[in-house]
């Protein structure tokens, strides 16, 4: 099935310019890896690589035109805004439908939440947030290794998302930066869904 108004080589053609040359490769290997998750799983691998390809195809827009898109076009919670970092997820999200031609609302999704992520993701989702943070071009192995072991589990998808927001959270909290209520709210629902409490 085809997911998008252009070709694998035009989106990355797009994406290698309007990305920097890390981000790009991060791209690249999202895709690949959500890929090869997709696959583990069961589900769709030209949607899931599609989904990866577009995840971050905002990132490297200035904040300006991040927030003017938003603001313009887009429905986010108050929340959000607090972060600059997260903006360019629903952006990605609004680009991906707008110049991409995706419509699929799985893919774009995945997109819009593979920052922050929310209650009760599909494993699309899931894939597509775990895609971002093990990708091997870019991602450190030592910091990827333990979520990649969580997937060789029974409930593995579940429990590398729950180490995947131990460390947001720690890291968050190292740094003295705020923490989204989603974030927490998140953690809460995996922490019952994982350990039972």
């Amino acid at each position: 099935m085809v997911y998008t108004k252009l070709n694998e080589a035009e989106i990355k053609n797009w994406l290698a310019e309007n990305l920097s040359e890390e981000r790009y490769s991060h791209s690249l290997g999202t895709a690949n890896c959500a890929r090869e998750l997709a696959n583990k799983y069961g589900l769709d691998e030209q949607k899931a690589y599609i989904a990866g390809l577009l995840h971050d195809c905002a990132k490297c827009f200035p904040n300006e035109k991040l927030l003017e898109i938003i603001h313009n076009n887009l429905e986010i919670e108050e929340s959000e805004l607090q972060n600059y970092k997260t903006l360019h997820a629903p952006v990605s999200a609004y680009i991906a439908e707008k110049d991409f031609g995706v419509s699929d609302r799985e893919i774009l999704s995945a997109i819009r939440w593979h920052t922050l992520g929310k209650i009760d993701m599909s494993d699309f989702e899931k894939i597509i947030f775990l895609a971002d943070k093990i990708e091997p071009n870019t991602r450190e192995k030592e910091h990827t290794e333990e979520i990649v072991k969580y997937l060789q589990e029974d409930n593995g998808l579940n429990k590398a998302l729950l180490k995947c927001y131990k460390n947001t959270i720690k890291s968050l909290v190292k740094r003295d930066l705020k923490i989204c209520l989603l974030t927490i709210e998140i953690y809460n629902k995996l922490e019952e869904n994982v350990n039972g409490f």
